[in-house]
């Protein structure tokens, strides 16, 4: 009589003694590994399958080298480290939200906010140090999620309750062109937080994104997996996202429609003047239950959106900002596949896996031709994308 193969988690928890010893480190955001009666570590295995589909020698693979990385870089120490102002100032942030209603428990959401940078170069021209500041910043959402203290396992075929979300906001950022050291910085994240993070984000908000890149969730339908696909939220207004999130409407950040304090007063990585003493300070958190009405700014534009490392333009590109009857855009026509995938890690879209290599391969037959880029013309504001008072005209995207 034949016997049941093993499921992919019993097959991995049983490699787990062999992979431990390998990587040399034991600790997972937090967790110290230990056998599937360890709940914790039953969650984390279940997402290195998940990431890999169940496939036993690439999630161990994939885990051992996130183990490997942690070991190296320590990035839970990262979190009490101090980082540049002038670099990473309103950069990220890290907010927690009770849920309202019937779903008990908390929502954690990590901010990236591409619109506040300044200068590209001093921002993304140390790889290593943006590297490190950004994986302090997602340390500090994976702490608020509280995986060490996690009592029930996943069951088989269930939902993975312990997740986070993600906002990218874009607000004044051009999609144009990409700046070397943007792209640089971008392609690294896009490595590390890929191989070192898997599946801890349930959803991605792209808030404020340009009405032109329509286009480019089209050509993700050809290269992402469904299951995948199905995280994605892109939107023009920010505002718009207490639709997406009406469980936490009360906390939720006024500049996206909330009625909670703003982002800016999430928890944040320690920052300090280059010129001042760097000894790390404990990070700063105003939660939405400490803070009161009187303390959220009245109506305060959408945070000058930018983050990191996917999106930037020459400073003599025109946004590409089409009013409605206006002459339809090149950008509409199907982009080629390289295109597709340098937008795509713009919006940091990349660090999930394709679909199939015939999916990836089906894209970019469907996009052989290249396309005769139009002379840049200047940009048009229609209703919907109009700035709000305040917010100024399009910046360079970060």
């Amino acid at each position: 009589m034949a016997t049941t193969p093993e499921s992919p988690l019993k097959q991995l928890a049983a490699r787990l003694p062999e992979i431990l010893k390998k990587a040399e480190h034991t600790e997972m955001w937090g967790v110290e590994l230990k056998d599937l009666d360890h709940a914790p570590t039953q969650v984390i295995l279940h997402k290195f399958l998940a990431a890999n589909t169940n496939v036993v020698a690439n999630a161990e693979q994939q885990l051992i080298s996130a183990l490997e990385w942690r070991k190296q870089v320590n990035p839970a120490g990262l979190t009490q480290g101090t980082y540049s102002k002038s670099k990473f100032d309103n950069l990220g942030f890290v907010t927690v939200h009770k849920n309202e209603g019937e779903t008990a428990g908390e929502t954690v959401i990590t901010w990236n906010i591409y619109g506040a940078v300044e200068d590209k170069k001093h921002t993304f021209g140390d790889i290593e140090e943006f590297i490190k500041w950004r994986a302090a910043l997602m340390e500090l959402g994976v702490q608020k999620l509280k995986l060490g203290d996690i009592t029930k396992p996943i069951e088989d075929g269930a939902e993975d309750p312990y997740q986070m979300v993600q906002v990218h906001d874009y607000l004044s950022v051009s999609f144009l062109r990409m700046d070397p050291a943007v792209k640089a910085a971008t392609r690294e994240t896009i490595r590390v937080m890929s191989m070192a993070y898997p599946e801890l984000l349930s959803h991605k908000y792209f808030v404020n994104v340009p009405a032109i890149m329509g286009w480019m969730y089209a050509a993700m339908k050809l290269i992402l997996a469904p299951a995948t696909l199905r995280k994605f939220h892109p939107m023009a207004d920010g505002k718009s996202l207490v639709a997406e999130l009406p469980g936490i409407k009360s906390s939720l950040p006024i500049e996206y429609g909330g009625q909670g304090p703003s982002v800016k007063e999430g928890l944040a990585v320690a920052l300090a003047d280059e010129k001042e003493d760097t000894t790390a300070a404990p990070a700063k958190e105003t939660t939405a239950e400490e803070a009161t009405p009187e303390e959220a700014p009245a109506q305060e534009a959408a945070p000058a959106a930018t983050e990191t490392k996917e999106v930037v333009a020459e400073k003599d590109a025109t946004p590409a900002v089409i009013e409605a009857d206006a002459p339809k855009p090149a950008e509409e026509t199907p982009k080629p596949a390289d295109e597709t995938v340098k937008a795509m890690e713009q919006l940091e879209l990349t660090d999930e896996k394709p679909a199939d290599d015939k999916a990836t391969s089906e894209a970019q037959q469907a996009a052989e031709a290249p396309v005769e880029q139009p002379a840049a013309q200047q940009p048009v504001v229609d209703a919907e994308t109009k700035p709000t008072e305040g917010q100024g005209e399009k910046k360079e995207a970060a």
